[in-house]
């Protein structure tokens, strides 16, 4: 066996060119496997982490509104005398246009209470964040994401400065830390006012949404249960108009989008893999051409069909092989290099990485396995005479 591989690693060395080209599909398939599902399993990670840090005991209630259906402020009261609830945030949400002297930018506006920050564990940077005080005097003040504040005042300090919100003014008291991105939306690109001012801004005193914070993280399916049923007592009954969902569904529901994802990316890469395996057999078919006469001397002199099998065989495998490590090299070189450029998070999988490279030689077998037979079935005599 040791003298077939070296057999095998001597012809592909005297080659190299063409054993470059020929194991140029397995190191395109590999890489490309190995790349495409560590983005993908790296941003899923990110998603879930960036989730997982509002807390295990963090439930979200949308609300689908009607005409005739919807949550205003005064029924907030029947959730947070709820068991297993420890608070309750509401928001109201829409897109406004921010101005400072002459620069300017459209941002999203959530309008809240002061249970905002301990519920969404939300961040303050610089100032201070609302007050039940604020909301209730209805104050014209505003809080700024890290990439709003940065927008409309460089690098100059916000607190105490005014900007001008769809036209009216308001005093800046905070600015929050970055938070980054999650499931495509940026929270940092935001404005937060007390809820009642939000509303007078957007003339619609519609909760779109509550975050309701559970007592802690074993009680989150019972606070759930709770929720929903009272909400459907306000709603005459009907669940169609709302939605309660805890972090661990989100998570979940990433998880299996990401999954689907990375098989689908996989099994797209893979196709690289069957056209690399479809060059290696091309090539040891030539390669059997080329060596007839060497196979009818080998045949010769007692070299049984198993041998001429194996030879052939091995060739291809070691091709392939050479092919997968270089493939699985590059592939975690290049993914660590688009880490760095783009900023975004990856995370390398050892099962796909050690499967991508037992399919590259799985790849080398199979379609080694052809022109292996034909060699190993040459008549001695007709080899012997090929020119």
């Amino acid at each position: 066996m040791s003298q077939l591989i070296k057999m095998a690693v001597k012809s592909i060395v005297s080659n190299k060119l063409r054993a470059f080209l020929t194991m140029l599909g397995m190191i395109i398939g590999v890489s490309s496997v190995i790349i495409l599902v560590s983005i993908s399993q790296g941003s899923s990670k990110q998603i879930s982490d960036q989730i997982g840090e509002l807390g295990t005991n963090l439930l979200t209630v949308n609300f689908y509104n009607t005409d005739s259906t919807s949550f205003k402020e005064k029924d907030l009261t029947t959730l947070k005398e709820l068991n297993s609830v420890k608070e309750v945030a509401p928001v109201v949400s829409g897109r406004v246009t921010v101005k400072n002297g002459k620069t300017s930018s459209e941002v999203s506006v959530t309008g809240t209470t002061s249970s905002y920050q301990d519920v969404r564990n939300v961040k303050v940077s610089s100032g201070r964040f609302f007050t039940d005080f604020d909301n209730e005097e209805r104050l014209k003040t505003a809080i700024l994401g890290s990439d709003t504040a940065t927008t409309l005042f460089g690098l100059s300090n916000p607190i105490g400065e005014s900007v001008q919100i769809n036209g009216t003014s308001y005093k800046v008291v905070g600015v929050l830390e970055s938070s980054g991105s999650s499931l495509g939306q940026s929270g940092d690109n935001i404005v937060l006012l007390p809820i009642k001012v939000a509303q007078r801004l957007l003339q619609n005193t519609t909760i779109s949404s509550i975050y309701v914070q559970a007592q802690n993280e074993n009680v989150v399916n019972f606070a759930k249960a709770n929720i929903e049923s009272s909400l459907s007592v306000l709603f005459g009954g009907s669940q169609d108009n709302f939605s309660v969902t805890n972090q661990q569904d989100v998570i979940d529901t990433v998880s299996s989008v990401s999954n689907t994802m990375s098989i689908m990316l996989g099994g797209i890469a893979c196709i690289s893999l069957i056209v690399g395996g479809i060059g290696i057999m091309n090539i040891m078919l030539v390669s059997v051409s080329e060596r007839t006469k060497e196979i009818g001397i080998r045949k010769a002199i007692g070299a049984q069909k198993i041998d001429i099998l194996l030879q052939f065989l091995i060739e291809s495998i070691v091709l392939s092989s050479f092919g997968g490590m270089i493939g699985v090299g590059l592939g975690v070189s290049l993914a660590k290099i688009y880490s760095l450029i783009s900023g975004t998070a990856i995370s390398f999988s050892i099962p796909v990485i050690v499967l991508s490279f037992t399919f590259s030689l799985l790849v080398g077998v199979i379609f080694g396995v052809f022109p292996a037979y034909k060699a190993s079935n040459m008549r001695p005599i007709q080899a012997l005479r090929f020119e």
